[in-house]
């Protein structure tokens, strides 16, 4: 139950930063760095839970990996 806590607030805690991205396109403030590698982190660990078949850690760094993604994203075009 904690487990599952917990990575609903690691992964959920990108959506005010990726509504706020979006309605306002203002990226100064964000890292490049930190969010590419946060993004590229999340992949391994997704690509990790995919070769141990493990559903909470497959859910969860894909949803975490596409609202990072977002954001790493609007940071390369709105920069």
């Amino acid at each position: 139950m904690v487990g599952f806590i917990a990575a609903c607030l690691t992964t959920l805690g990108f959506v005010p930063q990726v509504i706020k991205v979006l309605k306002t396109k203002d990226t100064e403030s964000i890292s490049l760095g930190m969010y590419a590698m946060s993004v590229t982190g999340m992949i391994l660990w997704l690509t990790h839970g995919i070769v141990i078949g493990d559903k909470a850690l497959i859910i969860a760094n894909a949803v975490s990996a596409s609202l990072a993604g977002t954001i790493l994203v609007c940071k390369m075009i709105y920069k």
